[in-house]
């Protein structure tokens, strides 16, 4: 069972965080695979999918991202000695039970030098393969930072700094990745390229609003749908200052100078098909259950929340009062799901992440009947090592909130509240999940 550090003083707060543990343990990897992934004789049947495995006579698994260790030992326990080899790179690697399945680091959200080394290794496997080889690729949230593979031209301080730009910018996932996409070589379709004539299948956990394929992890088995232009665009919007090879070779892009990633249609897709196991509706939905038996009217309010988190914050707050006040969307005691992905735009020089300040800044205006937690189901915010918070209206003065949130300082400022919820690194990443407890013993 996932473990939840909180102050849970009220039957409130104890639901918020039985809700939130009970979303978090249902997109576990070795949960998600067990349950989507079988063998049966010859046939490995993945979601609603069936592949013989006469037909290849490699089966190689690689991938990576905050989910790549479970979902290495689940394939491993399902498909044993089948596997003839495979690296996937993540976080916090741990070693394969049977050697099958490598697994090597890489750092996240600015990517390494150790990262590219590791990245370079699965490139490597993936070299000369053929029409008889059977790919598993793990793309799980995360992988855009842990598998960087700078392109020529741009260094890995390089693409360091323009990382660390985007991240600040407040720019959403799909405009970052629009970028990375554009100055890497496996995103976009480059591991499909790589990997190309293979079949490639994509077992893929979402931390992306929508599960567009093109967007989770800078999508590096599926078609790029953004261009050269698009990036630069991205650049201007955000009037970001990044390194010269970087907008050089984005300017080289745009005039045809050098090749686009690979677009719908490309052959490289032909012997690729992507499953998408698990995500943040999967989380929610768990999570209604819980709220459930204990007793609450539960909401699934959206799994594609997004924008700056004070500003979501505020919608959450109405909801609260709104349910209070009139019974609607739900009446109380309710429990109100949402997840998604909120970010920040930093100005200030403090400590925190989305789901702090989003707590933060609805602690400021939340009603006394109601219950607010939010944590990043990967067990770590932004840059901090905690999960989130959950607050309530007697967590913070206002006014300290509004101060914190000018210099971007949640962390310290709920962790004086004692509002700090902290799960260490959960093993997956499905995005934000939320729980507002409306009535009911707050």
């Amino acid at each position: 069972m996932q473990e939840f550090d909180a102050r849970t003083p009220t039957p409130a707060h104890e639901t918020a965080i039985d809700c939130l543990r009970a979303g978090v343990e249902a997109v576990l990897p070795d949960r998600v695979v067990r349950e989507s992934v079988s063998l049966d004789g010859d046939t490995l049947t993945v979601a609603d999918a069936a592949y013989d495995l006469t037909a290849y006579d490699r089966i190689l698994v690689v991938g990576g991202g905050k989910a790549g260790n479970g979902v290495a030992d689940a394939l491993e326990a399902v498909l044993g000695d089948r596997i003839d080899g495979g690296v996937v790179v993540t976080p916090d690697p741990t070693p394969s039970p049977d050697g099958r399945i490598e697994r090597l680091p890489g750092d996240h959200p600015v990517p390494s030098a150790r990262g590219v080394e590791s990245t370079r290794r699965l490139a490597d496997l993936l070299t000369d393969l053929d029409d008889r080889t059977l790919v598993l690729a793990a793309i799980t949230g995360g992988a855009s930072a842990v598998l960087p593979a700078p392109a020529e031209g741009v260094s890995l301080a390089e693409l360091q700094e323009t990382t660390d730009r985007l991240l600040e910018s407040g720019a959403e996932i799909h405009d970052l990745n629009a970028v990375r996409k554009h100055v890497s070589t496996l995103k976009g379709g480059g591991l499909a390229r790589l990997a190309a004539p293979a079949t490639v299948v994509g077992l893929v956990l979402s931390d992306v609003v929508g599960n567009d394929l093109g967007v989770i992890a800078s999508g590096p088995t599926a078609p790029d749908e953004t261009t050269y232009d698009d990036a630069l665009d991205v650049l201007d919007r955000f009037d970001l200052d990044v390194p010269k090879s970087v907008r050089t070779r984005l300017a080289r892009g745009s005039a045809g100078d050098i090749p686009e990633t690979p677009k719908p249609g490309d052959p490289v897709f032909d012997r690729v098909t992507n499953h998408v196991l698990a995500d943040t509706f999967t989380a929610l939905d768990v999570a209604r259950e819980v709220a459930d038996e204990r007793g609450y009217d539960p909401l699934v309010l959206s799994s594609r929340v997004r924008g700056e988190a004070r500003e979501a914050a505020k919608t959450h707050v109405a909801v609260a009062e709104e349910a209070l006040a009139t019974g609607n969307p739900i009446p109380a005691p309710a429990v109100v799901l949402s997840g998604g992905e909120c970010t920040v735009t930093v100005r200030g020089d403090g400590d925190g992440g989305p789901n702090l300040e989003f707590c933060l800044a609805a602690a400021a205006e939340l009603p006394e009947a109601a219950v607010l937690a939010s944590i990043d189901s990967d067990g770590k915010d932004g840059g901090t090592d905690v999960a989130g918070a959950i607050v309530d209206s007697s967590s913070v003065d206002a006014g300290d909130a509004r101060a914190a949130l000018a210099r971007n300082d949640a962390l310290p400022v709920l962790r004086e509240a004692g509002a700090l919820v902290e799960s260490g690194a959960t093993g997956t990443n499905v995005n934000d999940l939320r729980v507002l407890v409306v009535g009911g013993g707050v």
